[in-house]
């Protein structure tokens, strides 16, 4: 099975730079994850051929939103984390499979200063709940932007950015909670000790030209089906967005 996940920082914005129908068909995903949409329902039209299509748009709009597109229809599909305060958002789709769930997520950033830090470290507590709860019935497969680069060697200036949103002592320590928790971040099973692999460019200073970039986009996968990982990419050439798609390809 093949899996990409991909923030689109506006989907009706990729869409006038790209054919996201001819790019879902030539890319043949099983599943299609993207995260950061800016949509709400009837503003897009995408519906590629051989795909069933899911959205959770957040209540404000041009903000935030989740969507996936998957060849096989799952057997039950639910928006959000079934707490209010973490559900206006659109930030997370679960569709679960006969022997999988797969998990949708756009995690929330702790913004300029860690403003939302407390909120964040909330969400990442009840975020972590979810998927054990999961776990408990069938196994995990994970996607989305969430949002941290969880080890020096996941964005190019650790140091300069060790008190800033996405690389805070807290948002790291709270991705290695959740891994401890029985989960595996693919990419790093795979390939441990690659250097300059990101995911996010900022737009200025031509950084995605230098590759000043930051890993914030994951396959993270129950422990027990690690093994199964082939394949663990990040598609750093494509562009459209700030970020790029990554994937994974996984026997189930």
């Amino acid at each position: 099975m093949k899996l990409i996940s991909w923030n689109v920082n506006g989907l009706r914005a990729v869409m006038k730079k790209m054919d996201m129908v001819a790019y879902v068909q030539e890319e043949e995903a099983d599943i299609l994850c993207l995260q950061e949409t800016k949509v709400q329902d009837g503003q897009v039209s995408l519906r590629p051929e051989g795909y069933h299509a899911y959205w959770n748009y957040a209540e404000k709009k041009g903000y935030s939103g989740t969507a996936v597109f998957s060849k096989q229809e799952p057997l039950c599909v639910s928006y959000g984390l079934g707490i209010e305060e973490h559900d206006q958002e659109g930030r997370v789709i679960t569709l679960e499979f006969e022997n999988v769930y797969v998990v949708n997520c756009y995690t929330p950033n702790a913004k300029r200063g860690l403003e939302r830090i407390d909120y964040r470290l909330q969400w990442e507590a009840d975020f972590k709940a979810y998927l054990q709860e999961l776990d408990r019935k069938k196994p995990v497969i994970l996607c989305g932007d969430l949002n941290v680069a969880h080890r020096e060697i996941d964005l190019k200036n650790p140091k300069a950015n060790r008190k800033n949103a996405g690389f805070s002592d807290q948002e790291r320590a709270a991705f290695t909670s959740l891994l401890e928790g029985g989960f595996t971040d693919s990419f790093r099973y795979l390939h441990p000790k690659v250097e300059g692999a990101y995911s996010w460019w900022s737009y200025r200073l031509n950084a995605r030209d230098k590759n000043i970039g930051w890993r914030l986009d994951y396959f993270i996968v129950s422990d027990r089906l690690k093994e199964r990982i082939s394949q663990a990419n990040i598609c750093a050439g494509m562009m459209g967005s700030d970020h790029c798609p990554v994937e994974i390809t996984i026997d189930l």
